[in-house]
C-alpha cells in the first residue's frame, strides 16, 4: 500500500501528502453566517476525529461568519467557493486555511489572480474538485457522457490556469456517485501527476447505502495507495462522515482513532443475544476515543482463540460467559453482568496505557 502522492501542502497544521497520515474532512451543514451554530458542529466533528472542515460561502454574510469561525475553530477551516471571486478573496481576508474553488469558475484572469495573489501571501492551498455531475458542456460533447477522461481534462484545465501564475500548491478531487467512474478517474489522474489528492464518493446517500459505496470506492483507492485526504460524504448529521472515515483507514490499518469492534456472525453453536450484547458494547465503545480493540464473541469453545489479538473481549455460553485479554480468559461470569465487567477491563487498560506513559 505505497503512497503515491509526493507533494506535501499544509492545511493549517495539517500536513497533507509526502506520505503523511491520511487525513479526515467534513463539511458542516449549518449556515454559515450562523457563527455559534457552526462552531458547535465543527467542535463536535473535531471531537470525533476530524482534522480538516469545509464551510459553504454562498454570500457575504456567510464570508463574515468565517472571522469568527477561523478565529475559534479547533481544526483548519476550508472555504468552498463558487463562480464569486469576491467570495473567496473575503474568506481569505477572514483567515481560513484553504479554498475550495475551481479557478475557471470565478471569472476572468484579473480576478483569478487577485485570488491566486491573496492565496500567496498566506501559502494557502487550493483544492480544485471535479464533479462527474458538472462538467463543461464542451467535454460532454466530446465524450458523449461523463468519463474518467472528461473528469481528468476538466481537472487540468483548472491546474493549468494556477500553474500559469506559479501556483502550485494544489489539491485535486474528482468524484463521482458512480464507484466505479470515480475509481477510473482517480486511477486515471494518480498516474498523470503527483498533487495531493482528495477523495470520496459524492452524494453517497444516507447512512445505510452511502456507507457501502463510500466504503468500496474510498477504501479500494487508499488500498492501492491513492488518496490523501478523505470524506465520506452521507446524508444527515456530518459526524457519521468522520465515523465512518476512521472506520474505513482502521480497516485498511492506516491510521488509529477509537476503539475497533470485533463481533463475530453468529451461528448455530451461540446460546446468548450476542447481537444485543454487540450493539450494547458498540454504544459504549462510542465514548471512548482512544484506540482499542473490542471482541464480542457467541462461542465460548473458539471465541477467545479467534479473537486473541483483540485487547479484550467477551464470549457467549449458557446464562454466562467469559471475560478474557489477548486471548487469555480471566473469569466466568454470569450473563446479566458481561458487559460490565468488560468495561471494568477496558478501563483498567486504558489506565495501565496513561500510568506507563
Amino acid at each position: 500500500m505505497e503512497r503515491r502522492t509526493t507533494r506535501q501542502l499544509h492545511v493549517g497544521g495539517v500536513l497533507i501528502g509526502g506520505g503523511a497520515p491520511v487525513a479526515v474532512q467534513s463539511m458542516t451543514n449549518t449556515h454559515t453566517d450562523d457563527a455559534a451554530a457552526t462552531l458547535a458542529q465543527i467542535k463536535q466533528l473535531a471531537e470525533a476525529g476530524c482534522d480538516i472542515i469545509r464551510c459553504a460561502v454562498p454570500d457575504m454574510a456567510a464570508a463574515e461568519g468565517l472571522k469568527t469561525i477561523c478565529k475559534e475553530s479547533p481544526i483548519p477551516v476550508i472555504a468552498d467557493i463558487h463562480f464569486d471571486y469576491r467570495l473567496a478573496l473575503a474568506a481569505i481576508d477572514a483567515g481560513v486555511d484553504g479554498l475550495r474553488l475551481n479557478p475557471g469558475n470565478i471569472g476572468g484572469e484579473d480576478r483569478v489572480r487577485a485570488v491566486v495573489e491573496a492565496a500567496k501571501v498566506r501559502q494557502l492551498p487550493i483544492r480544485i474538485g471535479v464533479n462527474a455531475g458538472s462538467l463543461p458542456k464542451d467535454l460532454l460533447e466530446k465524450y458523449g457522457h461523463p468519463t474518467a477522461e472528461a473528469m481528468v481534462e476538466a481537472a487540468w484545465r483548472h491546474i493549468h490556469i494556477l500553474e500559469d501564475m506559479d501556483y502550485r500548491n494544489i489539491k485535486i478531487s474528482l468524484k463521482a456517485h458512480d464507484v466505479p467512474l470515480t475509481l477510473a478517474a482517480y486511477r486515471l489522474m494518480a498516474a498523470q501527476c503527483d498533487y495531493p489528492l482528495h477523495v470520496g464518493i459524492t452524494e453517497a446517500g444516507t447512512v445505510n447505502s452511502g456507507i457501502i459505496k463510500s466504503a468500496v470506492g474510498i477504501g479500494t483507492l487508499l488500498a492501492e495507495g491513492i488518496g490523501d485526504t478523505i470524506r465520506v460524504s452521507l446524508t444527515g448529521d456530518p459526524v457519521n462522515e468522520v465515523r465512518v472515515a476512521y472506520d474505513i483507514l482502521k480497516a485498511l490499518g492506516l491510521r488509529e482513532h477509537g476503539p475497533t469492534l470485533i463481533s463475530c456472525p453468529t451461528c448455530g453453536r451461540t446460546r446468548i443475544n450476542l447481537e444485543k450484547l454487540a450493539l450494547e458494547v458498540e454504544r459504549r465503545l462510542a465514548n471512548i476515543s482512544e484506540p482499542i480493540s473490542v471482541a464480542v464473541m457467541g462461542c465460548v469453545v473458539n471465541g477467545p482463540g479467534e479473537a486473541r489479538e483483540a485487547d479484550v473481549g467477551l464470549a457467549g455460553g449458557i446464562g454466562e460467559g467469559l471475560i478474557f485479554r489477548k486471548g487469555q480468559v480471566l473469569r466466568k461470569v454470569s450473563e446479566d453482568k458481561l458487559i460490565d465487567e468488560l468495561f471494568t477491563e477496558i478501563d483498567k487498560i486504558l489506565l495501565e496505557r496513561k500510568v506507563s506513559l
